[in-house]
């Protein structure tokens, strides 16, 4: 799990979803889980927890695509803790969290990708497919 700055914004995978305590020391109030592939997480009351399933490429519909970006987009507005979780980590959760970025700054949706990347680790496995998708939606 790791935090953009900036933000209070993290992403990671699905198993870091699903570590209370962890959530807990890091402060962070709302997970949005984009993990098909996994059970959804079993958290304490006091979080508040977005299940959002999507696939790791493309048939995502475009109004789910939209409703997660817009989701996590209020939720930064608003100055919420957030964790984005996907699959590894390291696609969708990043794909989503650039895209809720550059919804809040008004910038190209590229941009808020780069944000989100940022200076994460040398392994980011965006997949094409949906980073397209995620693209049309912005168009």
């Amino acid at each position: 799990m790791r935090r953009i700055p900036d933000y209070l914004l993290w992403v990671g995978h699905a198993g870091e979803a699903r570590r209370s305590q962890e959530l807990l020391g890091a402060g962070i109030i709302a997970v949005v889980d984009l993990a098909l592939e996994e059970p959804s997480a079993n958290l304490v009351r006091e979080r508040i927890y977005c299940r959002l399933p999507l696939y790791d490429g493309p048939g995502n519909p475009p109004w789910l695509l939209r409703a997660t970006i817009e989701t996590v987009a209020a939720l930064l507005r608003a100055k919420v803790p957030i964790l984005v979780a996907c699959g590894a980590g390291m696609s969708r959760s990043l794909c989503i969290a650039g895209a809720a970025i550059a919804l809040v700054r008004g910038c190209p949706a590229d941009e808020g990708l780069a944000i989100a990347i940022g200076t994460g680790p040398a392994r980011v496995d965006i997949a094409p497919a949906l980073w397209a998708e995620i693209r049309a939606v912005f168009a």
